[in-house]
């Protein structure tokens, strides 16, 4: 049995702290910025797009990712807390990033640098489907090591202890999205992306939506809900519920698209 008693914060300069988490957040875009470069160039060297599209790119990409990602943890997660203490919407060091809220804001802004840049919006969020489960898999463990997004109560022998909340054992959950939603769900998207003959622009971004949000749903049935929300209803959580959301409309997109692609070609 183990019992968390990780450090979240690696160095602590007393007027500044590097932290687990913020770390996470910068080398998953470093790492799936320079292998999207390398990506390009073996897939999409065919399209409008290059490796100094994608340097311009990243401040696109962490603007979305981080306002998104703040934005979408308040809307869906706590907009009663920070609206009667709006000041703390810029405390990003307390933490508080939602993934589908980053998933909106980096679809937003990939669709304004497309248009910009005269670049097939597609085929930019194709790109970087393939590269997001890096930073999805980093932020995961440093969720565990902050000890937060901890999962229900258990009894098996790999259960984890989380002090700060009890002493009970606990399913290590931000462990099983890591490796669900981080680790699978990129072996999925590569493979696919490097197997299947034919892809229409588009797709890679559907599987992710899907197998993303089959994932969430499924390692979610193990994380315990935030208590000031609970379930949401059915024994569903809000992440579940979301999930659910972006499940239905990335089936939608894949058939939309799929008979737009193919009336294309005919």
């Amino acid at each position: 049995m183990f019992i968390h008693n990780l450090n979240p914060v690696i160095i602590n300069f007393g007027f500044l702290e590097i932290r687990w988490y913020s770390l996470a957040y910068i080398v998953g875009i470093f790492l799936g910025f320079y292998y999207a470069k390398y990506l390009i160039k073996k897939y999409w060297d065919k399209e409008k797009i290059n490796a100094q599209n994608l340097d311009n790119f990243l401040i696109y990409l962490i603007l979305g990712i981080i306002i998104g990602g703040r934005f979408g943890y308040i809307l869906f997660y706590n907009f009663n807390y920070y609206s009667h203490n709006p000041i703390e919407i810029f405390f990003l060091w307390q933490g508080g990033m939602s993934f589908h809220g980053g998933a909106i804001g980096v679809f937003i802004v990939s669709i304004i640098f497309a248009k910009k840049n005269k670049i097939k919006t597609l085929v930019l969020t194709d790109i970087i489907v393939c590269v997001a489960s890096i930073g999805i898999f980093l932020g995961r463990i440093a969720n565990f090591i902050n000890g937060e997004l901890y999962g229900k109560k258990t009894f098996s022998n790999y259960g984890v202890i989380f002090p700060k909340v009890d002493m009970e054992p606990r399913h290590p959950s931000q462990l099983y999205e890591a490796i669900l939603e981080g680790l699978i769900l990129f072996l999925l998207i590569n493979i696919i992306l490097k197997y299947k003959k034919r892809l229409f622009n588009g797709e890679l971004s559907c599987y992710f939506l899907i197998f993303y949000s089959v994932f969430r749903i499924i390692s979610e049935m193990f994380r315990e809900p935030d208590k000031h929300i609970g379930y949401i209803i059915f024994n569903l959580s809000l992440g579940m519920c979301i999930s659910l959301c972006f499940l239905i409309f990335g089936i939608i997109a894949f058939k939309i698209i799929k008979d737009e692609s193919y009336r294309k070609i005919n």
